[in-house]
């Protein structure tokens, strides 16, 4: 345990990210089966769904999203700087996005270390409802991985134990090219597979090298 509040630029990790995920390429099973996703890859599950979040403008896939058991996850993957994290500095952002819709937002600890847990105003069919999702952050070896959850692992304790195993499972492939910190790591449409247009509304905000 540390005295006081940690420096923005301090890694925030499980202590057991390495032996239970998320993990690192170098980390990961060799002989598990995996969905290639390019900066993400995912273990098969039953009732696993996918879906590949397409930027419009330039066709760039931005997002994985995973319908699971009543709950989805958004994530991303970020590069990041080797000895120093981002969760600490993001989670500003995206509280003050979050505020700045009009919404409600507060911190908590979670299983993978600070997490925040959002209600937000949203439009649905000419209808004014609220969106109940949780931001999990965990800075690894040179990459960063976001998730957005929502649906029934934001609200309930069996559903979250649920998603948050999906996301301990994830494998983050960080690769040898020089990136910036905070650019999206470049993911891709597995072989067979084709994404679906359309980012999650309310999803929050992504961070990016100029952010």
């Amino acid at each position: 345990m540390t005295d006081g509040p940690l420096p923005e630029d301090a890694k925030s990790a499980p202590a057991d990210r390495a032996e239970n995920g998320p993990f690192d390429e170098s980390e990961a099973n060799a002989v598990r089966p995996y969905v290639d996703l390019g900066a993400i890859k995912l273990v098969p599950r039953p009732e696993l769904q996918l879906r590949l979040e397409v930027e419009e403008a330039t066709k760039r896939v931005v997002a994985v999203g995973i319908d699971y058991q009543g709950s989805t996850l958004q994530v991303q993957a970020f590069a990041a700087p080797r000895s120093t994290g981002l969760w600490h500095g993001v989670r500003g952002q995206i509280e003050q996005q979050i505020r700045s819709q009009g919404g409600e937002i507060s911190e908590r600890d979670g299983v993978f270390g600070p997490e925040l847990l959002a209600r937000i105003p949203v439009q649905a069919d000419g209808q004014a409802s609220t969106r109940i999702a949780r931001f999990v952050g965990v800075d690894g070896p040179r990459w960063f991985l976001r998730g957005v959850i929502a649906g029934q692992g934001a609200v309930d304790q069996a559903a979250a134990e649920a998603i948050d195993d999906v996301f301990r499972s994830i494998v983050v492939v960080r690769g040898s090219t020089p990136m910036p910190p905070r650019d999206l790591i470049p993911l891709q449409v597995p072989a067979g597979a084709q994404g679906a247009a359309g980012a999650s509304a309310g999803a929050g905000p992504q961070p990016t090298a100029s952010s």
